[in-house]
């Protein structure tokens, strides 16, 4: 146990002893509520997706499966992010990584950094998400462009894209389910 910390209440002749997880407490209790649910939530997709990859090591056999720990992940956001869930050669989860990060209404992506990534995992196959922080769950035309570029790179080291999904706080939408991969 760490040693307690000196907190100094105005008042020269008294000073009060707090021990570390009093401060712990305290700064949860100054967090905006908004805070404290980014907080859970993010907590929440850790820990979904340590059980992916070390519990049972389920597939990801369905756009659902893949779906349910995106929308922990990106639902939240408030600017888009790129991510990307490397799977093995069964479909197994070997991580998700935040790609790239973007501005409310946009994200750059660079098709070789993901095959870097890729490779770097020794993947098999890939799911592609972003978010809409706009609430708009429609893929819009580059969208589309860059599937279709993701997945020419990666064919070249022969990954497969499975899907692309877009997030937004209440919904998703699969390219895989609309069968535009």
């Amino acid at each position: 146990m760490s040693a307690p910390t000196i907190l100094n209440t105005g008042d020269t002749n008294e000073a009060r002893f707090l021990a570390p997880e009093t401060h712990q407490r305290a700064a949860r209790r100054r967090m905006t509520t908004r805070q404290r649910e980014d907080a859970v939530l993010e907590r929440a997709a850790r820990i979904m997706e340590a059980r992916a990859k070390y519990g049972e090591r389920n597939a990801i056999d369905s756009p659902a499966a893949s779906q349910k720990l995106l929308q922990m992940r990106l639902s939240h956001l408030e600017h888009e992010e790129f991510h990307c869930m490397w799977l093995d050669s069964q479909h197994r989860l070997i991580a998700v990584d935040s790609m790239f990060r973007g501005t409310l209404a946009q994200t750059s992506v660079y098709p070789r950094e993901v095959v870097k990534a890729a490779l770097r995992h020794n993947a098999a196959a890939v799911i592609f998400a972003h978010n809409h922080p706009s609430g708009l769950c429609e893929p819009s035309r580059a969208d589309e462009l860059l599937t279709t570029a993701l997945k020419s790179a990666l064919g070249l080291v022969d990954l497969r894209v499975l899907d692309h999904v877009i997030v937004t706080v209440g919904n998703t939408y699969s390219f895989a389910e609309h069968g535009k991969i």
